[in-house]
């Protein structure tokens, strides 16, 4: 039965009734194709009116002559030409003259119109087939045909794979292993995370898509493609387009889906047997089995993602119509085309149809599709010459996209790589094939492209060479505006021109090239064309605060990093780099995934000839090379090679360099010279010391085997270990001090100091071999412990002076070796007892275990002690011999001004203590150690070194003897008289202010009756700052330091300018100030308790003796009873401790921590301890002061002036204290304008890397606005100085200042600012809280704390809880408190350290039954024998403080039954 005709009145009819079964269901006009040579096309036995599908009645040719006809009749209307009586006529004949002849069917007017598609024809809707040509993180670019590109972004996959999305960002992804119970655990960890977008897609992958969205040029808000460096993303960004599966398959039938029909589903979930697949059509699903899915090309179709988008073809449609059964056949799928369908749209993009050629023209061809619809297929499009392609001659073509739905348009392709959904493939030299893109890569110059086609408007196709082709944009002929294009000018067809491929469009098969002369000149066209390593010149395109940007040519542009600016910091970058400005630069690192170029601009980087690490390959063990510096660790060193390789260097690899040093000797950016000396597992450790020219390393250590017994010299001196070279192979290897030191029978530290480099070293093994780092382990041959002879029978009764004995060495002090002669007779050996020469082997103390032989020299039979010496001298004394250092036994033996030489037994902070007789000790004060200053003096000497001195006292009451370093001959050189001849441009004097003029100062040089004048401009090195207070703030008779400018006309001009003078022209004065005080006092610290302490009298050296035990360690000899310490200083200090140096008056609220050094410095000098001390010491100050140099030491001086302040401050320019004071100083003046200006001065002065420094001036500042400011001036100092500082310290700083001056409303509001703009912090809470309790706000107190646990990271609830708790024990309720400790150790009962605060709260309360309860309750809970340990004695401490006798037995019975119940629990 067929349709009936429809009316008007019938388009209201719904659109769900059940279709009837004819040719023409419900007026959709369904076209059958015939396939058995009947006509392309079925016309319905009944006309409708309105067919679905946009269908009619009418052949295509009575379709083209209607629209030719409604042309003219247009045209005659706009023309106003007289037709009107001829047009019905004219309109009969020419649908006449149509249906009876087709030869004009080619005539240029009737055929369709063949248009490109460009980025002002997409649409929002439009149905698009495309390539994928990249895979970004976040979205997929995609080539369109007509040299267009899309992205598509990651929400738009599918909506299973957004759902997987969300899921994750929630953290409530499902894990399918708990689904699946059998599946491995691989299978389930893939499945169940979200896939990345390369796991489900691959690069010229075809996809059908949707068009979703198009923006305007220049859009940069894309999701997905972000920061776009190359061409085809930024291309892509315009069109976003959409593969979900319910868009793409919009408008199919449930009727087309029959076997053989092709469309894009998603894996909505896996099942036994296969896959659900979601195609976007209600009620049908379809069925992927896991057979059919591994034919799709996956290894194993059981391993595919859900959520992933695939072409699948039907294969089987269930009776119902409900399930499909899918393949993803690739074979079946490409050769897979549509048939028949019931409506327009359900022709999908990529749907490969059959269609009959209907116009030839030189733009394409016009296809009649599925016998019906119109169709267009460009010149790029074609497989061939458009001349090959007849009228009437049926092709097979595959849909590109829709041009228009009313009337149905398609384009289409017959490229051969589109029909079979591949790539352009070009067969190669080696015949493999290889994609166009591959073959012709990006910046290949191409002599002569020859021009084939010319459109006016878009620009030039050309040819490469036979088969392939490119396209040149109008935009890319010429450097020079092009408008438009004429094939009769030097574009012409056929002619040939210089080009440059810069890119390919995958989806076309087509190259694209640019024929601009600048681009085919220019040197670099993408960022992978650029070398690393390779030096460049480039042009300065801006500089920001971050980073330096070079254009290099064209588009490329490389970056530089503040760190290689230069060889050295750069603090004003600006002043060296303009933009335009040329620069040299070497590539750093090419990054071709983030299209980056890094650049240094460092001149050692430049200049260096050295090899380019860049790639682990080129990384080769005992390569030297140059590599920057960008980390400095305490322990090591982080080195950076080219293109972002790094390497370690310890800090035993550096070089002679104390650890704390480091981040000055290296500082980030620094580029040092480097030898890779191991590479494994990518671990890369380099050596700054061996890359020097000096280190040689022999690489190959295969001659020297393990049992080999080798010598060698020292190279190097370590903490644990010597370095050697072997000879004469030269390889190196180490030996342990240890085993070296137990060798010699000597402590580590002797050996350490009679080691030296170069020193040869024989009876050597080797005993390991480490090919890697080319090194060997050695040690020293073993060799027999000595034993002492058995049956002496030795009693202290027998021993003599001078008698010969034997003995072990068990012990080494700091007096000497402690010898064991027998069971009952022990022995000490004194440095200066061993040889009567101490270059001679004197320094070194017989080792431990060793056997020696020695004379008696003294018998101590209380301690049961002998006194012994290996002087050659005193054990043969038969014999002469050379005594070069006599034996001095007593006080009496020494002479002032004798010379002699003894051993360094103590270093202290004044000097040092000098063994030079058995019980003689001299000391050595700092200044006579060296004739000029040394800094760092202690260095220089070591406990048991040889030194030489002259006696300079010797007094035999108190047993003290002075010993001096210094040359005799230095104090007549320095009492020598300064003529003016001696004067020369550059000589630093001391002087003696004599007059004091506005214009200068009068100087008298000490040590003659010569006067220079100083001028006003050589004070100080400061050009801006004010001299003349400076000038004030001298007075006569001051002591300065000054340097000869000249001498004129027996005219002395001096200048006192602080950068001329370093801390060593001032330290001698300062030494020899120091020095006399310290002697002034010496006998004051002496004359007390600790008089003894430098006695040199006997030692008190004790043996306890067993006669039946001969264990070494029962062998004591207390050598270490005096303690030779000579520490005047600790008196200085306690005296200058009860000078107070300057408060910070005026400031109200202001806290500044006390540094009671800096406090000793600054008021050392005050007037009240003159007075308080007796006239000559008067005196002695008087003449101390004389000789300070108040120009460089105006810290010894307390500030009476501005200009002392402004002294000071030249001097010290960061010190946030000076600053201060100089603020206090102008409050009590009424100066309150002049203590601001003074604390902004001081923000910009100090350097802003003293942050702590900085702080305090702001904080000072807020004190003093707060006091003395406004509302308005506090608040703009307060969000200034939160912006300049730790906002969150500034906050609380200022809730405290209000606190402190009572200001409580504004403390609460601050706080309450605080809280609510920091309210991820505890400490704000719980001092927001304790602000409250203290005012007494209980209430309000206690409801800040579920409002902190609210605002709070969990993490920090615990803590919280604890600080509120506490604060209720000390300023609230403690029962309150009491319960909030119950909540925590009842949910946290193993939190140890919260039961201890618990029963510290209770103690406060002095609640000693609570807290035995508490005690009770920790006990009954599991611990560890040392946590128990630690709660028992803490509860036995209590008891005895608290509470009684009972309790503290109690405890112990606990403990005890404790203890025991462990035991058995553990047995």
């Amino acid at each position: 039965m067929a349709a009936q005709k429809r009316t008007l009145e019938d388009s209201t009819s719904t659109l769900k009734a059940k279709k009837p079964r004819t040719e023409i269901d419900k007026g959709k006009g369904k076209i059958r194709t015939s396939t058995t040579g009947q006509a392309s096309h079925a016309l319905p036995t009944e006309e409708v009116d309105f067919p679905r599908g946009g269908g009619t009645s009418f052949t295509p040719l009575e379709v083209k002559a209607i629209r030719a006809e409604a042309v003219k009749e247009a045209n005659a209307e706009l023309f106003k030409e007289d037709i009107s009586k001829k047009s019905k006529t004219k309109k009969k004949k020419n649908v006449d003259a149509v249906a009876s002849s087709s030869t004009n069917a080619t005539e240029g007017k009737d055929r369709i119109r063949i248009e490109h598609l460009n980025y002002k024809r997409v649409n929002i809707g439009m149905k698009i087939f495309g390539q994928i040509v990249h895979i970004l993180p976040l979205a997929l670019v995609v080539s369109l045909p007509n040299q267009l590109y899309g992205h598509v972004p990651i929400t738009n996959i599918s909506s299973q794979f957004t759902d997987l999305l969300e899921r994750m960002d929630a953290q409530d992804l499902p894990s399918e292993a708990e689904e699946e119970e059998e599946e491995d655990t691989e299978d389930t960890k893939m499945r169940s995370a979200v896939p990345e977008l390369s796991d489900i897609f691959h690069v010229g992958q075809y996809v059908r898509a949707v068009v979703s969205a198009v923006h305007l040029p220049g859009t940069t808000d894309v999701s997905g493609v972000g920061k776009a460096r190359d061409e085809v993303s930024r291309a892509s960004r315009r069109v976003e387009l959409a593969l979900l599966p319910d868009r793409v398959n919009s408008g199919v039938q449930k009727s087309d889906l029959k076997a053989g029909f092709t469309l894009t589903g998603a894996i909505k979930s896996r099942e036994d047997h296969g896959y659900i697949m979601d195609f976007g059509i209600q009620e049908v699903s379809g069925f992927l089995s896991f057979k059919d899915a591994s034919r799709g090309g996956a290894v194993d179709g059981t391993r595919l993602y859900t959520s992933s988008i695939l072409d699948v073809i039907i294969t089987k449609v269930s009776a119902n119509g409900r399930t499909c059964a899918v393949s993803t056949d690739p074979s079946s799928f490409t050769s897979s085309h549509l048939s028949e369908i019931s409506s327009v749209t359900s022709v999908l993009p990529g749907t490969l149809v059959q269609g009959l050629i209907t116009n030839v023209h030189n733009t394409g061809l016009n296809l009649q599709v599925l016998g019906f619809f119109d169709g267009t297929i460009d010149q790029f499009h074609l497989d061939k010459a458009g001349s090959s392609y007849k009228v009437g001659k049926k092709v097979k073509a595959r849909v590109l996209y829709d041009h228009s739905s009313s009337p149905p348009k398609f384009a289409l392709s017959l490229a051969d790589h589109i029909i079979k959904l591949g790539s352009r493939l070009k067969k190669i030299g080696n015949g493999q094939l290889v994609s166009l893109g591959e073959a012709f890569p990006i910046g290949t110059i191409l002599e002569a492209a020859k021009v084939l086609r010319v459109e006016s408007e878009r620009g030039l196709i050309a040819e490469i060479e036979p088969g392939v082709e490119g396209f040149v944009h109008i935009s890319h002929t010429s450097d020079d505006h092009v408008p438009s294009l004429s094939s009769i000018g030097s574009w012409k067809p056929g002619s040939l021109h210089p080009a440059r491929i810069t890119g390919y469009f995958a989806f076309d098969g087509l190259l694209q090239l640019s024929m601009k002369p600048s681009i085919i000149q220019q040197k670099y066209l993408q960022v992978t064309d650029v070398a690393v390593g390779e030096i460049i010149k480039g042009t300065i395109k801006k500089l920001t605060d971050n980073c330096l940007i070079v254009s290099l040519s064209g588009g490329v542009d490389g970056i530089v990093w503040p760190n290689h600016y230069a060889d050295i910091m750069l603090k004003h970058p600006a002043k060296r780099f303009k933009e335009g400005a040329s620069i040299k630069c070497k590539v750093l690192g090419v990054d071709a995934e983030r299209k980056r170029i890094v650049l240094s601009a460092k001149k050692t980087l430049l200049d260096s000839t050295l090899p380019i690490l860049s790639t682990p390959e080129d990384v080769k063990q005992g390569i030297v090379t140059h590599a920057v510096v960008f980390r400095t660790h305490e322990k090591h060193l982080m080195v950076e090679f080219f293109n972002n390789m790094k390497a370690i260097v310890p800090a035993k690899e550096i070089g002679e360099l104390p650890k704390s040093r480091l981040y000055e000797a290296f500082p980030v950016g620094k580029v040092v010279k480097i030898r890779i000396i191991s590479a494994e597992d990518g671990r890369i450790t380099a050596s700054i010391k061996q890359a020097a020219p000096s280190f040689d390393i022999i690489t190959d250590i295969s001659s020297i085997e393990i049992g080999n017994s080798v010598e060698g010299k020292i190279a190097e001196l370590h903490k644990d270990n010597v370095l050697i070279t072997l000879e004469p192979t030269k390889i190196r290897a180490l030996l342990s001090l240890k085993n070296l030191a137990n060798h010699r029978s000597q402590t580590v530290a002797q050996l350490k100091a009679g080691l030296q480099v170069g020193e040869s070293l024989d009876e050597l093994v080797v005993v390991s071999r480490n090919p890697e780092k080319s090194l060997v382990l050695v040690a020293n041959k073993p060799k027999a412990k000595p034993t002492l002879a058995k049956g002496s029978n030795i009693t202290l009764e027998s021993v003599t002076i001078g008698l010969l004995v034997g003995g072990r060495v068990t012990r080494l002090t700091r007096s000497g070796a402690l010898v064991k002669i027998t069971s009952q007779i022990g022995g000490i050996l004194h440095f200066t007892d061993i040889a009567d020469d101490f270059d001679a082997g004197g320094s070194q103390l017989p080792g431990v275990d060793s056997i020696i032989r020695a004379v008696v020299v003294g018998i101590d039979k209380d301690k049961r002690q002998l006194t012994l010496s290996t002087r050659r001298s005193r054990m043969k004394p038969d014999e002469k011999q050379a005594v070069v250092d006599r034996e001095i036994k007593s006080l009496g033996d020494l002479e002032v001004g004798q010379t002699v030489r003894g051993f360094v037994k103590n270093i202290i902070d004044h000097g040092l203590f000098v063994t030079i007789g058995r019980d003689i000790d001299a000391r050595v004060q700092i200044r006579e150690l060296f004739d000029e200053f040394v800094k760092e003096w202690q260095g220089r000497f070591q406990e048991h070194q040889v030194v030489k001195g002259r006696i300079l006292s010797v007094n035999l009451e108190t047993k003290k003897v002075e010993m001096s370093f210094r040359s005799k001959d230095l104090a007549q050189k320095q009492s020598s008289t300064i003529t003016i001849n001696d004067l020369r441009e550059g000589r630093k004097v001391d002087g003696l202010v004599k007059r004091v003029e506005d214009y200068g100062l009068f100087i008298q040089i000490v040590g003659s009756k010569l006067s220079g004048l100083c001028h006003k401009s050589q004070l100080s090195d400061n050009t801006e700052a004010d001299v003349s207070i400076a000038l004030k703030g001298f007075r006569e008779g001051d002591t300065v330091k000054a340097m000869v400018l000249g001498v004129e006309n027996k005219r002395i001009a001096l200048s006192l300018k602080p950068s001329h003078f370093n801390e060593e022209d001032f330290a001698d004065e300062e030494d020899e100030s120091i020095t006399r005080n310290e002697e002034q006092e010496e006998d004051d610290i002496q004359g007390g308790d600790d008089g003894d302490v430098l006695s040199n009298g006997p030692q008190d050296i004790e043996m306890p003796l067993d006669a039946e035990d001969e264990s070494e360690e029962e062998m004591e000899i207390d050598v270490d009873g005096i303690q030779l310490e000579y520490q005047p200083q600790a008196a200085a200090l306690k005296k200058a401790s009860s000078t107070q140096g300057p408060t910070l008056a005026g400031i109200g609220g202001f806290q500044w921590p006390s540094n009671p050094i800096e406090e000793v410095d600054q008021g050392v000098d005050s007037s009240s301890d003159e007075e308080e001390n007796d006239k000559p010491l008067k005196k002695r100050r008087k003449r101390k002061e004389i000789e300070q140099d108040l120009t460089a030491d105006m810290h010894t001086k307390t500030p009476e002036s501005n200009a002392d302040f402004e002294r000071l401050l030249l001097g010290s320019p960061n010190s946030s204290y000076l600053w201060i004071q100089y603020m206090s100083f102008q409050l009590p003046l009424s100066e309150v304008d002049k203590a601001r200006e003074i604390a902004h001065r001081a923000i910009k002065t100090i350097n802003f890397r003293e942050e702590q420094e900085r702080m305090n001036v702001w904080i000072a500042l807020l004190n003093l606005e707060n006091v003395y400011g406004t509302d308005e001036t506090l608040d703009s100092v307060f969000k200034e100085a939160a912006r300049a500082n730790d906002s969150k310290t500034i906050h609380l700083r200022l809730a405290t200042i209000f606190e402190q001056s009572e200001k409580q409303e504004k403390a609460e509001e601050q706080y309450k600012r605080t809280s609510k703009k920091f309210g991820q912090s505890s400490k704000v809470w719980t001092l927001f809280g304790q602000f409250l309790l203290k005012r007494g706000d209980v209430e309000e107190a206690r409801k800040l704390l579920p409002r902190s646990l609210q605002s709070l990271e969990k993490r920090k609830h615990l803590k919280t809880i604890c600080q509120f708790a506490q604060l209720e024990y000390k300023h609230g309720d403690p029962e309150r408190g009491k319960t909030l400790f119950e909540g925590i150790v009842d949910s946290h009962p193993k939190r140890w350290d919260m039961w201890s605060i618990y029963m510290d709260m209770e103690t406060t309360q002095r609640n000693v039954q609570g807290l035995r309860n508490l005690f009770d309750r920790v006990f009954t809970l599991k611990m560890t024998s040392h946590k128990a340990k630690a709660f028992f004695k803490k509860w036995l401490e209590l008891e005895k403080r608290l509470g009684d006798e009972e309790g503290t037995e109690n405890v112990k019975n606990k403990a005890i039954e404790w203890t025991q119940r462990a035991a058995s629990n553990e047995s």
